[in-house]
């Protein structure tokens, strides 16, 4: 896709990935639209890509909230003239024992890290699919490839959000509306932010080592999937062995395999964005 004067929605905009993205749109000449619940560091982040020469709009957001994302879909629309990228980034993570968490823990994660990309891919698709044209961008995790213990739900909507993708790829091919492309990003942990703390031990971090920042992941969405249209670019790159790997060699050895390696134990010492 050639993003000069495309327009873009990217939720959970005003940090992280979804800050970095925003970056590398307004670099290629987009216009952009940011959502996220943080109204103050929203803020900042419209003045930031502003600063950069961008055209950014900016509303608080949340993307659990479905007649709020009808309405905001409606109003980018109307500030954009159209929608020909989303970018699915609002995300939302709590490590610890299934057992030991409350039940709204788990479903908070079920609502920001899948429900809300029903709400949001709902609210655009039609309008792709009138132009025949448009991307939609979801955040999955290295985690859907592997389980890792206190991670569960995390890893259970973020299977979910790479089978959703596939599906709706299928879907689209079965309109011939091939115009419409769909990616998944699958990135590893990222040293700041909310993985903080998180980190694969012996030969497995040398394989996949933590991403260093989050224009790790922007340049993932950006270079690889809308501009390249990967389906489900890794980073890092190496991520792609997990998968060869499942398939090449018996259950039981996987599974051995992936303890010896750390993975199991990846997420002892999480802290997370608020060092929690």
């Amino acid at each position: 896709m050639d993003l000069k004067s495309k327009c873009a929605v990217v939720t959970g905009g005003a940090m992280g990935i979804g800050l970095a993205t925003a970056k590398r749109l307004i670099a290629e000449g987009c216009q952009v639209t940011l959502w996220d619940l943080n109204g103050p560091a929203l803020e900042d982040a419209k003045k930031a890509l502003e600063n950069l020469g961008g055209q950014v709009f900016a509303h608080v957001c949340d993307v659990t909230d479905k007649a709020r994302v009808y309405e905001l879909a409606r109003q980018a629309v109307a500030d954009m003239g159209k929608v020909d990228i989303l970018v699915n980034n609002a995300g939302y993570v709590m490590g610890g024992d299934f057992i030991e968490q409350p039940d709204e823990v788990w479903e908070k994660t079920i609502a920001v890290n899948l429900t809300s990309f029903i709400y949001t891919i709902k609210a655009f698709l039609p309008g792709m699919y009138e132009r025949d044209c448009g991307h939609v961008v979801n955040i999955s995790s290295a985690s859907a490839l592997v389980g890792v213990p206190d991670l569960a739900m995390y890893c259970a909507t973020k299977w979910a959000v790479w089978g959703l993708t596939e599906s709706l790829r299928f879907e689209a091919w079965e309109r011939d509306k091939k115009g419409v492309r769909w990616s998944s990003i699958h990135p590893c942990y990222i040293a700041k932010g909310m993985f903080e703390g998180a980190k694969l031990r012996g030969i497995s971090n040398l394989l996949a080592p933590l991403l260093k920042d989050h224009d790790v992941v922007a340049e993932a969405i950006v270079e690889s999937a809308l501009k390249r249209g990967r389906y489900s670019p890794k980073r890092p790159r190496t991520l792609r062995s997990m998968v060869l790997l499942r398939g090449l060699v018996p259950d039981e050895l996987y599974q051995w395999l992936l303890d010896l390696l750390g993975v199991t134990g990846s997420m002892k010492h999480w802290v997370g964005r608020k060092g929690k």
